[in-house]
C-alpha cells in the first residue's frame, strides 16, 4: 500500500531504461562477446536499498522499507508515512 504522494514513484521501472526511440537496429555484427557481455550489466548504477527495519533488500529501487515490514507496520514503503491502522489486524511475527 503506497500513499498518494508516492504513487508517481511506482511508474518507474526497476530495470535499466532502454532508448526505444532510436531509429534502426543497434545490433552489431562480428563483435567480441567477452567485451560486450561485461558491459551489459554495470552494478552500481541503480542499486536496491536495504530495509531500514530488517535489513533485507527492498523490492523497488527508491523504497526505504521492504514490503513485508511496510505492511506489518502499516506504513508507505517509500516515505514511511502511516497509511493503515493495524490495531485490529491479527498479524504474526513469522
Amino acid at each position: 500500500m503506497v500513499c498518494e504522494k508516492c504513487t508517481s514513484k511506482l511508474a518507474k521501472l526497476a530495470t535499466v531504461h532502454t532508448n526505444k526511440s532510436s531509429p534502426g537496429s543497434s545490433r552489431v555484427t562480428n563483435e567480441n562477446k567477452l567485451i560486450s557481455s561485461a558491459q551489459k550489466f554495470k552494478a552500481g548504477r541503480d542499486e536496491f536499498k536495504k530495509c531500514r527495519i530488517c535489513k533485507k533488500m527492498t523490492h523497488h529501487i527508491s523504497a526505504h522499507y521492504c514490503q513485508s515490514c511496510a505492511y506489518q507496520k502499516g506504513i508507505c514503503p517509500f516515505c514511511g508515512r502511516k497509511v493503515l491502522e493495524t490495531k485490529n489486524y491479527r498479524q504474526s511475527g513469522v
